[in-house]
């Protein structure tokens, strides 16, 4: 058995102030593992910095977190990534214990919760308090949650990494990771991790209420995307109550009277009717189309191994072992006949 390879993946935008000292304590922290750094067309020494300290330095030029999540995920070979923010505010000592209990837990994602232990200076006026709406918001639309869905600190193994569509530009790059693991159902963890305050010369890039309603869109795409049936139930339910709420003085009209005095609200009623059973039956179909995409996704996830120990390359797991005793491959199987006691 061979120790996993594990990779520390860093997005930097303009952090000369801390970089350096990220790569070397991640180094420190874990000295097995290679720690990359990707540019995202910083204007100060980013890239001198981190190329002094020891660490591989590459580049995406599209502006945004989630294009260099993305750009990561697809050049980074490694059976464990740990993913950070380059602005030092993480912990590199917690780094060791989460990848630990990855690999004893067999997890395929454990997220550093940072609402326990942190700087008084840490999270800037109301971004708890978004955090926790956020989170909030996200488990009601999904049922269930973490406790910090956009923490940056986190474990993956090769199977979330590489069975992750990342299709999102900016800083709702987590909310996407938390979604995707919560759908497949994987097994995840959170762990308490030390969250600091930015190092002197360091400047958040965080946008408090555009980012913040970045998000909240996503979390909104994400729930038509991922549950359609109850999106288009809720737009339903609403369209069906107005329209009984316009069509009941007409129809006791029409009961007293035998008379419909007040045409264009009985077409009005009619029509918000017919849009809500139309909205239901596009919620039927389109819980069909993300049941067989979620299968698809499924089976892409099971294709990659799990971290830990492989068999040797000549067998293949599950299969029988010959009478002499050697291994079976794949291929001999299908011609190997194991005689009966």
């Amino acid at each position: 058995m061979t120790e996993p390879r594990i990779a520390v993946i860093l997005p930097c935008y303009n952090e000369e102030a801390a970089i350096a000292e990220v790569v070397r304590d991640f180094r420190a922290a874990l000295p097995q593992a290679t720690v990359y750094v990707f540019d995202n067309n910083s204007a100060d020494r980013t890239i001198a910095c981190a190329r002094a300290a020891g660490a591989v330095v590459r580049n995406e030029a599209r502006q945004g977190k989630g294009h260099v999540v993305r750009r990561m995920f697809a050049d980074v070979e490694a059976d464990i990534y740990v993913l950070a923010d380059g602005d030092g505010t993480y912990e590199s000592a917690d780094a060791p214990a989460m990848v630990a209990r990855l690999r004893q837990e067999k997890l395929d994602m454990v997220v550093g919760s940072r609402l326990t232990t942190y700087d008084g200076e840490a999270f800037r006026r109301g971004h708890r308090f978004g955090n926790d709406l956020l989170t909030g918001f996200l488990g009601m639309c999904f049922g269930r949650t973490f406790t910090d869905i956009l923490s940056g600190y986190r474990v993956f193994s090769r199977r979330f990494v590489k069975s992750f569509p990342a299709l999102s530009r900016g800083f709702e790059i987590e909310t996407e990771l938390s979604v995707h693991a919560l759908e497949l159902r994987m097994p995840i963890a959170e762990a308490v991790t030390a969250y600091k305050a930015r190092p002197a010369g360091s400047a958040s890039k965080l946008r408090t209420y555009r980012d913040g309603w970045r998000i909240l869109m996503m979390i909104l795409n994400l729930f038509k995307r991922e549950r359609p049936l109850a999106f288009f139930s809720i737009i339903a339910g609403a369209l069906a109550l107005a329209a009984l709420v316009l069509a009941y003085p007409v129809v006791v009209t029409y009961v007293e009277t035998g008379l419909v005095p007040r045409f264009p609200t009985a077409i009005l009623a009619t029509g918000l009717m017919i849009l809500a059973c139309l909205s239901l039956t596009s919620g039927f179909v389109l819980d069909i189309v993300t049941h067989g995409r979620r299968e698809m996704k499924r089976l892409a996830y099971l294709a990659i191994p799990p971290v830990g120990p492989r068999p040797p390359r000549d067998e293949a797991p599950g299969l029988p072992r010959h009478p002499a005793g050697r291994g079976v491959t794949a291929r001999q199987a299908r011609f190997v006949v194991i005689p009966e006691n």
